[in-house]
């Protein structure tokens, strides 16, 4: 049994939400997002409570019932607080500058890497050796996040490259003479 979906998502103030079908509307101080849920699960509002319940017994019913609810809390975090991502830059001569809606890496390849940010999401570097990935698809942040710290991975012998703030990498012994 699903035991986070048991949990009712409470809608904080100044956030509403609309169910049709089954599309959940939720509208909110930063805009609006919707998710459309799949059959096996029913999604009710009472005032500021939004509620998930499985349609019978089956195991798809349950894994989606779960899945479910947290989709509608994270509509309702987005569309009232939003959410980021920090990266960190560590290796010689790696940096990151915004250039409108590109960002331009320097990560010791022959060339620069232009990254091009998607629409719905914004990225800032506030100092050259950080990125900030923010905006209101919990989904779509973390893509975007992933997606540039794929370019420089950190290695294990001198944690060079991309990381998220406050990963650890776990660092390896180099070669013995």
């Amino acid at each position: 049994m699903s035991r986070i979906g048991k949990k009712p998502v409470e809608l904080p103030a100044g956030v509403t939400a609309s169910v049709s079908g089954q599309t959940v509307e939720v509208k909110g101080p930063k805009g609006t997002q919707t998710f459309k849920a799949t059959d096996d699960v029913t999604i009710s509002i009472d005032g500021n409570v939004v509620t998930v319940e499985p349609r019978g017994k089956s195991k798809r019913a349950r894994q989606q019932w779960g899945m479910s609810r947290t989709m509608v809390a994270n509509l309702a975090t987005g569309v009232s607080e939003g959410f980021k991502k920090e990266l960190e830059l560590s290796g010689v001569g790696y940096r990151a500058q915004m250039q409108g809606n590109v960002l331009k890496l320097s990560l010791g390849y022959s060339h620069d890497v232009n990254f091009e940010v998607p629409e719905g999401v914004t990225v800032t570097s506030a100092k050259p050796t950080e990125i900030t990935v923010e905006g209101i698809d919990a989904q779509l942040v973390g893509q975007v996040a992933a997606n540039i710290r794929a370019w420089r991975k950190p290695e294990p012998y001198k944690g060079k490259g991309i990381k998220y703030k406050g990963e650890y990498i776990f660092r390896k012994e180099g070669k013995k003479k």
